[in-house]
């Protein structure tokens, strides 16, 4: 296992991260510990939770899991989404990051959160609001670092002006969905953070299983979160999407190696990613995403793999100043 710093902040983190969305789900709590307990023989320090994962199961486990070795985690969690009735029970508002971060803390058995994220975009709260909670937060010892997920590369530049002008903490850490078919994230997202040294761990490395071999033109399997859930169905519904998943299964056949394994590599591959977040329902369905951290990916790989699917169009429309025609 590799360790790599997060951005500026000189912490550490495996070169895989671990997400619990499973915990006190499709995994069981017997399941999510012997997870949790495989993926720190493999070497990974480094986890993720939200505060709505199976409405807060899912930190109760993890805050079980890491109570006896609290000091040797690296630790995030999320807020924004509705974590009840109440109509001030979501969002990014000081009230709502308040709450959440003390419920959080009490769920996870902890008294500080390494990375703290919000989850996605509030256009109902200024940014000055969230970021200064998120302020108060760090100086409270509560968070080491605010960190962001599902925000666009112009939100994020923004807060992070905002940040500079106002003496705030500022993101340290960004959390965007990246896989090789949903490549967005390579226009702005990935070349912000390396341009601003915010680390980068990225969710769903696999496409919700379109990449692990069971998917193809006219190949599906009988369960699947791309087959039960609505969600992921219109993700990756796209017949593009499966052509290129048969393209990836073919290539990784010829090459000998799992399709799991190759796709999560993939995306560890990339420079501005720090850690790939991989996750699992049960310990043997782990073991091919594990083995991505001591997979070699020659340059050669990675060219060819990504030539499998389509490269998104770039920023700007004048190509020829990004191509150096123009000289």
């Amino acid at each position: 296992m590799e360790y790599r710093t997060v951005g500026k902040t000189g912490i550490k983190v495996s070169n895989l991260c671990f997400g619990t969305m499973s915990f006190g789900g499709n995994a069981d709590e017997e399941t999510s510990k012997a997870m949790y307990q495989r993926c720190r023989e493999a070497g990974i320090n480094f986890f993720d939770t939200a505060d709505v994962y199976n409405g807060g199961r899912a930190e109760e486990i993890l805050g079980e899991c890491i109570a006896h070795e609290r000091d040797q985690i690296v630790l995030t969690t999320k807020v924004f989404w509705p974590t009840g009735a109440d109509v001030n029970a979501q969002g990014l508002s000081r009230r709502h990051i308040i709450q959440g971060v003390e419920a959080s803390l009490k769920r996870l058995k902890t008294d500080y959160i390494d990375f703290y994220f919000v989850h996605d975009f509030d256009e109902n709260t200024p940014m000055e609001e969230t970021l200064r909670a998120l302020d108060d937060l760090q100086r409270q010892g509560k968070i080491l670092y605010p960190a962001v997920s599902n925000w666009a590369a112009w939100q994020i530049s923004k807060a992070l002006g905002i940040s500079a002008k106002e003496q705030l903490a500022r993101f340290e850490l960004i959390q965007p969905m990246y896989n090789l078919v949903k490549r967005q994230a390579e226009v702005e997202i990935l070349p912000m953070a390396r341009s601003e040294q915010i680390g980068v761990i990225t969710y769903s490395p696999l496409g919700a299983g379109l990449l692990t071999g069971k998917y193809g033109v006219n190949k599906r399997p009988e369960h699947g979160r791309i087959i039960e859930d609505a969600r992921y169905r219109d993700r990756y519904g796209a017949e593009e999407d499966f052509v290129t998943a048969e393209k990836f299964t073919r290539y990784a056949q010829e090459h000998d190696v799992k399709p799991a394994t190759l796709a999560v590599a993939w995306v560890m591959a990339n420079p501005a990613v720090t850690a790939p977040i991989i996750g699992a329902r049960h310990v043997s369905q782990l073991e091919d995403s594990l083995a991505a951290a001591d997979f070699n990916m020659t340059p050669e790989m990675y060219t060819e793999i990504s030539g499998l699917s389509r490269t998104p169009a770039p920023a700007t429309d004048r190509t020829e100043v990004l191509t150096g025609k123009w000289r």
